[in-house]
């Protein structure tokens, strides 16, 4: 047998001799599904300009991408489970490679929205296909170091497209923060080939069609509708309409799942308290993740007249300190448990969040965000671990797609949250009123103290 061969599979019980640098690949592959949200926004304006887009267009080529994404998560962690986790990750990552490539290649709206959904589908195959691997190489105290460096990865990566997207634009142009996914997905998407081993799938089914259309749809309208509450309020017609939809939607789905021949996921699946207790976790730090993002963007530019460039250098100490301290929490969740370090990292959050309240400045700024951050990266260790640590391997690839769709209702609902609160202070100008920011900070430190009291009683001790 050759080596290649040695290498092409795996079966489970003995650790894979290349699981680390499986987990570098994989984590470089998820940091640019990351980044592509953040670098994309700081470049919105250039792009609109070059291509005459209008507000509506720009507002798709983020909307387009999350609202994809988000939807077909749950479809793509089924979808490794059924023909395997290798195959959905190729498949996910070259079709977001190339999509990369036609986004950059756009001369209009048409061919850069569609390359944009085309996008978030190949990353909805390829997020939670990774991570189902990452889960099924490591155990132990190895997978939660190694759910820490995924963590890290995941949570910096919001802040550090603030400055990468800045240094594109200013550099090479705007479609340059397409163009780089190119030369990278291509070398991670060779490499991966020749090492990502083939794991056992799960038991032999077919792919759950009409589940998928369901779950798909109600969460594409209700990410939509957290996006909308932000800009027109969640009393809005449409912004009801399509709330009520989703749930109409997640009612038939679940009705769908008790009498498929073949379905989607189990149900069981959300009435075990491990998992519970991680997609609450992951939506929480999630939906404060995007809170420190967004007012300490807006409340840098706009309060404190620092350029885009300039805001993303400053965000660099909560990149910093979010990829360590999630690599840290996952070097100690081992020792001390998941409930006692979430509830820290939540009070660490809070405490955060009102230094920003109590003083004013750019100082005070960087300082209270950057120490949130620090709090926030703990979580994604909590949230991963605590979801994924118990279930079996065949629903790993689910479990994933779970956890990474409330990702991406956290990420939603904060947005919505911030906009509806500090959105005196988001829309004024340099030297105005920093009330909505004080506002916000206050909301999101009481929102981080009141779920550390929810950690402690929903996450499960380390005897349980």
């Amino acid at each position: 047998m050759s080596g290649t061969e040695t290498t092409s599979t795996h079966v489970l019980g003995a650790p894979y001799p290349r699981r680390w640098p499986v987990l570098g690949l994989l984590g470089l592959a998820q940091l640019m599904l990351i980044l592509d949200i953040t670098v994309v926004a700081i470049a919105l304006p250039d792009m609109g300009a070059e291509l005459e887009l209008d507000r509506a267009a720009l507002t798709w080529v983020v909307s387009g991408y999350a609202l994809t994404f988000g939807s077909l998560m749950l479809l793509g962690g089924r979808a490794a489970d059924l023909f395997g986790a290798k195959r959905i990750v190729l498949a996910g990552l070259a079709l977001f490679t190339a999509a990369s490539l036609a986004a950059g290649l756009a001369t209009g709206a048409p061919l850069l929205l569609t390359a944009r959904i085309a996008q978030g589908a190949g990353a909805a195959m390829l997020s939670p296909a990774a991570l189902s691997v990452v889960v099924r190489l490591f155990d132990g105290d190895e997978r939660n170091r190694a759910l820490g460096i995924w963590s890290a990865l995941g949570g910096g990566g919001a802040a550090l497209g603030v400055l990468l997207g800045g240094l594109i634009t200013a550099g090479p142009g705007w479609a340059w923060v397409f163009f780089v996914n190119v030369p990278v997905g291509l070398v991670v998407l060779v490499v991966l080939t020749r090492i990502l081993p083939t794991l056992p799938r799960a038991a032999a089914g077919s792919l759950d069609v009409p589940g998928a259309a369901l779950v798909a749809a109600a969460t594409g309208a209700l990410i939509y509708a957290l996006v909308r509450a932000g800009d027109h309020g969640w009393l809005n017609a449409l912004s009801l309409s399509l709330l009520a939809f989703a749930a109409a939607a997640y009612a038939g789905f679940a009705a769908w799942q008790r009498r498929a021949p073949a379905p989607l996921m189990n149900l069981r699946l959300l009435g075990r308290r491990p998992v519970v207790a991680g997609i609450f976790v992951i939506a929480v730090a999630t939906a404060l993740m995007v809170g420190v993002f967004f007012l300490g963007s807006f409340y840098l530019q706009n309060h404190q007249g620092h350029g885009a460039l300039t805001t993303g250098l400053l965000f660099l100490p909560v990149t910093l300190l979010t990829m360590a301290a999630a690599t840290a929490a996952g070097r100690v969740i081992g020792l001390i448990g998941a409930r006692p370090l979430a509830a820290a990292a939540l009070l660490v959050a809070a405490a955060g969040f009102l230094v920003p309240v109590l003083w004013s400045g750019t100082t005070a700024m960087v300082t209270g965000v950057s120490i949130a951050a620090a709090g926030l990266g703990a979580l994604f260790v909590v949230a991963s671990a605590t979801a994924l640590g118990s279930v079996a391997p065949h629903e790993a690839g689910v479990t994933s797609g779970i956890v990474s769709t409330f990702h991406e209702f956290g990420a939603s609902a904060g947005a919505a949250a911030v906009s509806s609160a500090a959105a005196a202070g988001i829309t004024a100008h340099t030297g105005a009123t920093v009330s909505g920011f004080d506002d916000a900070f206050l909301v999101a430190a009481g929102v981080a103290a009141v779920s550390a009291v929810v950690a402690m009683w929903l996450i499960p001790s380390m005897n349980e």
